[in-house]
Formats: C-alpha cells, structure tokens, sequence
C-alpha cells in the first residue's frame, strides 16, 4: 500500500502498510476529525483500543494498527527494536496521508508516544500517556534474568496461542530482548531528557495497584517517578489516576482515557 492522500480521510480502511523488511496491519476510520493514532502496549494488538474508540465516537478520525509480529496479521521482521517502532508511527501516519496526529499509547506505546512527541513537535498535536512512560530505574542484572526465565516458560504454550494472535510471532529471546530493551530505556537518565523535551501538550492516565509481573509496590515506585516530570515540564500534566490496575486500564477506564484525548486536543486547538 502506498501513500494516498486522496482517498486516505475518506471511508473506513483496512489493510497492510509496507515498511522495511515487513507491513503491518492498519485500520483507519477516515473521516475529517483530528487523526488520532493508537500505540499498542509491548505484545498487545489494536483489538485493545475498542471501548476507548467507542468513548470518543465517531467525530475523531481514529487509526490503530498492530506492531511487527504482532496481531494476526502483521508479518515478521528483522528488527524488533524500539527506534523500529518509533519508526513505525511514521510509515503508518505517511501511508495513510495524514501530517498531524494525535498520538495515544498504552504501556510500550506511551514510550513510544513520548519519543515520537518529543522528535516531531510540529507534526504532534500532543500525546496522551497510559501507564507507561514513567522514569524508573527497575532494570537490573537480577531484573534482567528474571525476564529471560519468564519468558522461557511462556515459549512452552505460546506457539499454540499464535494462530490467534494472542501472543506475537516472536520468540522467547526476542520478546526477552524487547522487554530488557525497554527497562534500559525507562531509566531516569534516559527518559527523563526526553521528557523534559516534550513541547506539545502531553497527559498521563495512571492506574493503581500491581499489574502481571510485578511485585510489591514496584508499579507505584515507577508511577511514583512522574512526579519530578510534571514539575519541571509545565507541558506535563496527570489527568487521571484510576481505580483500575495497569492491565485493565484500557477496559475499565476507557472514559479516564478519552476525556485525557479531549483536553489535549482542546489544547492543541488553543495553540492553533
């Protein structure tokens, strides 16, 4: 599929989006509202942004689509790295001929939201932030082999859950390598600048509670890591903490997510 822009803000479409050794699967709901561009969390698929697309309605022009591997029909890659995903909004908003976009990510994707932000002010109308994102240092040696072995164990079953798309076509060492990477992205001196560089109008949902995999109060140690964030970046602000818990944020949540999207766009619009 290749750019048109003719046709991209028309009827709903669906298809495939060539990029480098892969395509991904998109659905673009056209229209003439303000495109808003969904980012999937780590191993999730765009299915997950059904109740917060229903939340805003049909006034917005909404487009998901699933990662590399990811979904069931997103093909394999070469490269599953995170500047590979950040390169991905950029295929996926230039196939569909749009040059401004919203972007909203969940977990993985508010990283990569944030990035994409923070490198294309002038294409960003502003990002909203979910459960994710959150300057941490969680990473550590002993982190780093307990999410080799997790990631083991799931190779035993994952196979069979492929054909659903359940689980990406990745296998254990390469979603091991993809959640390790984004330990080492997460950390204070890593994301933090990038944070800090964020221009656009940017809000988080938070949830509360643990979520799968981790222990204790680790979830609200990373959350708690936003604080300094909001402080020094006046274009940074927590629009909601929620009951719900990391996993379920998108389901239980979804009006906390999208009156986060009408604020930003409400304040897109006051710079423009």
């Amino acid at each position: 599929m290749t750019k048109n822009s003719t046709s991209s803000a028309g009827s709903k479409w669906t298809g495939m989006v060539p990029v480098d050794d892969t395509a991904l699967a998109v659905t673009d709901t056209g229209g003439s509202g303000i495109p808003v561009v969904y980012l999937n969390g780590q191993f999730a698929t765009q299915g997950y942004w059904g109740r917060v697309i229903a939340e805003l309605g049909a006034e917005w022009r909404h487009i998901t689509y699933d990662e590399r591997a990811r979904g069931r029909k997103s093909k394999r890659s070469a490269d599953y790295s995170f500047e590979a995903a950040v390169r991905d909004v950029d295929a996926v908003l230039a196939a569909r001929g749009v040059e401004r976009a919203l972007v909203v990510g969940w977990s993985y994707g508010a990283f990569v939201g944030a990035h994409w932000a923070a490198r294309n002010p002038e294409r960003a109308l502003g990002a909203v932030l979910v459960e994710g994102a959150q300057p941490y240092d969680w990473l550590d040696e002993a982190m780093e082999q307990r999410i080799r072995k997790t990631f083991r164990r799931l190779n035993l079953f994952m196979p069979l859950l492929r054909p659903t798309g359940l689980t990406p076509r990745m296998n254990a060492e390469q979603m091991a390598e993809s959640n390790i990477e984004l330990g080492r992205i997460a950390r204070e001196r890593e994301l933090g600048p990038v944070l800090d560089s964020i221009t656009v109008p940017a809000r988080y949902v938070v949830a509360s509670g643990a979520s799968l995999g981790s222990k204790g109060d680790e979830q609200e140690l990373i959350r708690a890591g936003l604080d300094a964030v909001v402080a020094r970046n006046a274009n940074i602000r927590i629009s909601a903490k929620v009951a719900s818990n990391h996993d379920a944020i998108l389901k239980k949540d979804a009006p906390a997510v999208a009156d986060a999207v009408r604020e930003v766009a409400a304040l897109a619009r006051d710079r423009h």
